[in-house]
Parts: C-alpha cells; sequence; structure tokens
C-alpha cells in the first residue's frame, strides 16, 4: 500500500445518498420560492456543505433562506434516508479489506454530524467507523472546495497530507483534496468522469478501488 491513510468522502461514495438528498433539496427549495430541478440540485450542491447553499440562494436571489432551513432540510432528509438509504455497492467490501490489511482509514464530509451517523447506522457502516474516524465540516467551519477539512482529518489521524489518498465523488471534493496536496480519486458511478477529470485516477465500480490503492 503507498498511502498512510485512505479518506473517504461520505455522500455518494459510501452511502447512495445524493439522489435522496437532491431530491429533497430541489423540493424544499422550489417550496421556498427558489425553483430548482434535481438535476440543478445535484449540478450546484453536490458535496456543498450548508453553507455554500445559503451563499448561493442569496447570490441569486437577493435573499437569505429561513433560519429554520437547516432543521427542517436535516429532518426530511433523515425521514428519507431511514426509508430509503442503501450503501453504495461494494463499500463494506473495501472497508473491510482496508481494516483486514492494517490499513488506517476515515470519513471526511460536508455534512453534518448528524447526517453522517444517520446515514452510516442506516447502511450498516457505522460498525466499521466508530467516533473517532468520523470528520465533518462542522469540525473546521469551511466546508469543500477549502481543504481544510481533509488537512484536518489527516492532521487528527497523525498523517502527513502527502501520504493521504481521497476517495471522492464531486468536483468540488476533488479541488478540496488538491488543495490539501492530497492524491484523489474520483468514483464516477453518479459523477461523469469528465467533471472528474483534475483526480490522479478515476473508477465507476468500487471493486476497482483496492488496486488504485495498492
Amino acid at each position: 500500500m503507498r498511502y498512510n491513510l485512505v479518506i473517504f468522502d461520505n455522500d455518494g461514495v459510501l452511502v447512495d445518498s445524493e439522489p435522496i438528498a437532491n431530491r429533497v433539496l430541489a423540493a424544499y427549495l422550489t417550496e421556498l420560492g427558489h425553483p430548482t430541478t434535481l438535476e440543478e440540485s445535484i449540478r450546484d450542491y453536490m458535496g456543498s456543505a450548508m453553507h455554500r447553499i445559503h451563499e448561493l440562494i442569496l447570490e441569486r436571489y437577493g435573499r437569505r433562506l429561513p433560519d429554520d432551513f437547516d432543521d427542517t432540510f436535516h429532518g426530511r432528509v433523515f425521514d428519507a434516508f431511514r426509508e430509503e438509504l442503501q450503501p453504495v455497492p461494494g463499500a463494506a467490501e473495501v472497508l473491510e479489506k482496508l481494516r483486514a490489511d492494517g490499513v488506517p482509514y476515515c470519513l471526511a464530509s460536508s455534512g453534518s454530524h448528524d447526517r453522517i451517523r444517520v446515514a452510516l447506522r442506516k447502511t450498516g457502516l457505522y460498525e466499521l467507523f466508530g467516533e473517532e474516524r468520523i470528520f465533518s465540516s462542522q469540525d473546521v467551519g469551511r466546508g469543500k472546495p477549502a481543504p481544510d477539512l481533509f488537512l484536518h482529518a489527516a492532521q487528527t489521524m497523525g498523517t502527513p497530507p502527502e501520504r493521504c489518498a481521497v476517495i471522492e465523488d464531486s468536483p468540488l471534493g476533488v479541488q478540496a483534496a488538491l488543495a490539501a496536496g492530497m492524491e484523489v480519486h474520483g468514483y464516477t458511478a453518479m459523477t461523469p468522469a469528465a467533471k472528474l477529470g483534475q483526480a490522479h485516477a478515476r473508477f465507476a465500480d468500487m471493486a476497482e478501488l483496492p488496486a488504485l490503492l495498492a
């Protein structure tokens, strides 16, 4: 293994949450008078921390989202997750192989701590992490594409950035990993490969990932 730490994004990489979350987000923004399709939500907000949604809406419409927007959105998303969410095929097997090989790994997500845990518990992946290996943009204040989250995860795990591999499925996440000085592998099951063109490597099936990391 040529990396000392593998950092996984959560949404879209470990759990198949992006279609669900963006469907809920598009519907809620439309309800609030900001017409948004599922495709537009994926294009504009996939991989974003919540603060970026607020900033883009204010920039585009000159109006702030309601004070309770985050709580209402997360409540709706969590309800949908509990009904529908599934793990990304092959994700558990990759994590189990890394653990068996003694390769450290962790999770670094733009999502809130609550969102991460709801998703991991519903999909049965929580036991493969535990509290000490879960990092959220809430920990650093600035989400992707800023490098802060990945740098925080690497520092906490005691690994230099240049010895880290990041597994991402969004352009914002790829930008953040590169800005952190890390190698990044782009997962293209949902995102067109061309949009992850800056990644060091791209793959469409989790079964391909162990060979890329070796």
